[in-house]
């Protein structure tokens, strides 16, 4: 996963941390804490200027949350309560999980949004919830391009930080990103079975 990420990083650039940032914001098939720091350290290598890696990440991840957000406010509460409960059990999500994220964003929106970009998993969900409470979109999309750059910021800073560490640091997180990964699966399968059991 790691020669992956950084050949997409070293051969596209800037581009390829907006687009690596985009995906893990729309469906997160990799995490922004390999992302990032990959970035920081080709920009430690000289491949980019670190600003611009900092802003193509915070761009990418800002993009993957606005297609989200939007598609929660265009559809509206009542058609994704609908699908949440004929089909919510697939995305490991029920109708009353996602009530709890609604009331949540109704009473903490800016600070949410804010935290939210720096937890896992929570920096993709949130989207969804803020456009159904409609969230101003002004808020939303301040509140999450600032948490957004603070957090690609720190990760991008310490990859550049790192620099001839970071293949040493390397050997080490990849073993742990497919660990994440085959726990993260193990966990949806036994979210999946519990809920087939209990129906």
């Amino acid at each position: 996963m790691i020669d992956w990420v950084t050949g997409i990083v070293g051969d596209a650039g800037p581009a390829g941390v907006f687009l690596l940032m985009f995906l893990e914001n729309l469906f997160p098939p990799i995490p922004s804490e390999l992302i990032m720091p990959l970035a920081g350290f080709a920009a430690a290598e000289g491949k980019m200027p670190l600003w611009l890696a900092v802003l193509a990440g915070a761009g990418g991840s800002l993009l993957g949350n606005g297609v989200w957000y939007e598609v929660g406010r265009a559809l509206g509460s009542a058609r994704i309560r609908d699908l949440v409960a004929r089909h919510g059990r697939w995305f490991a999500v029920t109708p009353e999980e996602l009530d709890r994220a609604e009331a949540s964003l109704r009473r903490h929106g800016p600070v949410a949004l804010f935290f939210g970009r720096m937890l896992p998993a929570i920096r993709t969900l949130i989207s969804i919830p803020a456009g159904l409470a409609r969230i101003p979109r002004g808020v939303f999309y301040f509140w999450t391009s600032l948490g957004g750059l603070v957090w690609v910021a720190v990760l991008a800073g310490a990859g550049f930080l790192l620099r001839d560490q970071y293949e040493r640091v390397a050997d080490t997180i990849e073993p742990l990103s497919y660990l994440a990964v085959a726990a993260l699966l193990g966990a949806y399968l036994w979210h999946l079975f519990v809920r087939s059991r209990r129906s």
